[in-house]
């Protein structure tokens, strides 16, 4: 089954994607798979922040955990709504998520 997730890039332009929810993947993998500009550099440890986003909706999201909660405190541009990508499994409770990405530092 997939999910409709909206993510804002960078410039502005909002793409629609159909997240699958039967493989496992995170926010971070959906991006790079649809070729968005989400570098991942840690490859979804937590410890780089190059996948942060901001919520833009009020969607059910896991529990931000301690390692997440970590890195944000450390990384820029980071608003109230912030979360890392790599820290959101995609599931069914996702459907109508609207994110958008943050700046690249």
């Amino acid at each position: 089954m997939d999910v409709l997730i909206k993510i804002k890039d960078r410039e502005g332009v909002i793409h629609e994607l159909q997240a699958p929810t039967d493989m496992a993947m995170n926010i971070m993998e959906l991006c790079k798979a649809y070729e968005l500009p989400v570098e991942g550099t840690c490859g979804g440890m937590a410890m780089c922040a190059s996948c942060q986003c901001y919520v833009l909706n009020d969607v059910a999201l896991p529990e931000m955990g301690d390692d997440e909660e970590a890195m944000l405190s450390e990384a820029f541009y980071v608003k109230s709504n912030s979360r890392l990508g790599c820290q959101i499994p995609i599931t069914p409770e996702l459907e109508g998520l609207e994110l958008e990405l943050a700046p690249e530092y």
